[in-house]
């Protein structure tokens, strides 16, 4: 792995790195997509030996201006050269995918975006000569506020948790979940980052989500909408109960299904909303399960500085803390999953047993989680982790590679009698 000339200073690496060094020997371009400020331009500058930012405003935005009359003149420069905000001018796509075909895929092109562009898309997928990677905040690991000794990897690989947690108390969760994973929230006082997360709240509300594809929406039923969210975090939320929050009086006209359907696509674009999808294993012998996918905000300062939780006030909340905490948990199981290439999931069936979370590694395997914020539930959760590993193996499914509880207040990484893995959160890596 090697950095580039821009690499700035006061960087922190991110577990990102490995892919986008992998892709772009094995690309040629890679597309860099995730919610606003999460640090794509950062990691993609310490890669890049020359950059074009879309949206710098000099000159009258006139980076903007030659990548729309002149895209091949924009895409000169010192490789890997870096396109900010590509989607602001869509057409740069098709011009990268042809560059990387005439340059014999040597690393040529690191692409930025923060929304998905829905007019004007390229004429060409960029299969094969563009990689695109998601990148969300910061993960514990990657703030320092995890030692990360314990790999989801390794774990994929037969090892089982031995390991001292850094000593982490109630409130001091609390403070994480509310400065969140921005990187200029790291380092802040808790009561600082949440004025940062409450602006960032507020940009969405009123600007981000009409940008994205020029279609005015309405600032208060975004906010309600990512209210609805913030109140069911990490919940597989119906769209009536979505429609109802969004509602502004019970006098009101109840919003049509579409509209709910608009508004969450949109959120979906800036990458704010994410979809974890129900694990559907391949089984013999047929078990109903839930379709409905969870909807997973992607950092818990967010829900957090909608419903105007303080570490304080969570505190005294601890059914809410529970919530935001598991979206913290989430956060982190998706940017370590996916630096092993392993999808995320979670299990519901008709049946009414439901985990948090399903990890599906790129070969096949299976382990569950279930998220507890303190130790007391352990036993709860091992019990819930072993009845859907019997209720798999007897539908003709695999034994899982691991079951795990994953924790917040907890002092060591261990396994349990009964096998199943006890893992604080401050003591996960990939």
């Amino acid at each position: 792995m090697q950095y580039g000339s821009l690499k700035n200073t006061g960087y922190r690496r991110r577990l990102i790195e490995g892919r986008l060094s992998e892709g772009l020997e094995d690309f040629g371009a890679v597309c860099i997509e995730g919610v606003k400020y999460c640090g794509k331009t950062w990691v993609s500058q310490a890669f890049a030996n020359s950059e074009l930012n879309l949206m710098d405003p000099a000159g009258n935005f006139q980076n903007l201006e030659i990548a729309l009359l002149d895209p091949a003149s924009a895409l000169k420069g010192a490789a890997p050269r870096l396109i900010d905000e590509w989607q602001e001018a869509p057409l740069l796509w098709d011009g990268v995918r042809n560059e990387v075909d005439r340059s014999g895929k040597a690393s040529r092109y690191i692409l930025t975006g923060s929304s998905v562009p829905r007019e004007d898309k390229p004429k060409h997928s960029g299969v094969g000569r563009i990689e695109r990677l998601r990148m969300r905040p910061m993960t514990l690991f990657e703030s320092g506020d995890s030692h990360g000794a314990v790999s989801l990897s390794s774990l994929f690989a037969g090892g089982s948790p031995s390991a001292r947690a850094p000593e982490v108390r109630l409130g001091d969760l609390c403070e994480l979940v509310v400065r969140g994973g921005w990187p200029a929230s790291v380092g802040k006082p808790a009561a600082r980052a949440a004025r940062i997360a409450r602006a960032y709240v507020d940009e969405v509300c009123s600007d981000d989500m009409s940008r994205v594809d020029g279609v005015a929406r309405d600032p208060q039923k975004v906010r309600r909408l990512l209210h609805s969210l913030a109140r069911n975090a990490e919940q597989a939320t119906a769209s009536k109960t979505m429609i109802g929050d969004m509602t502004a009086a019970r006098d009101e006209a109840r919003l049509a299904p579409d509209t709910v359907t608009d508004y969450l696509s949109a959120l979906k674009r800036i990458f704010l909303v994410e979809e974890i999808g129900p694990w559907s294993p391949n089984l013999r012998s047929p078990v109903r399960i839930n379709k409905r996918p969870k909807y997973h905000l992607a950092d818990p300062s967010i829900p957090a500085a909608v419903l105007k939780s303080s570490p304080t006030a969570l505190a005294r909340d601890l059914e809410t803390l529970g919530f935001l905490f598991e979206c913290m948990c989430m956060r982190d199981i998706l940017v370590y999953a996916a630096a092993s290439d392993s999808g995320v999931y979670y299990y519901r069936d008709q049946a009414g047993l439901e985990v948090d979370v399903i990890l599906e590694s790129a070969d096949g395997q299976w382990a569950g989680l279930e998220v507890k914020l303190g130790h007391s539930k352990a036993d709860g959760a091992a019990r819930n982790l072993k009845s859907l590993a019997r209720k798999i193996v007897d539908a003709g499914g695999d034994e899982p590679a691991f079951l795990a509880v994953i924790e917040g207040v907890g002092s060591y990484a261990y396994a349990r009698e009964d096998g199943v893995f006890v893992i604080p959160i401050c003591a996960l890596g990939a």
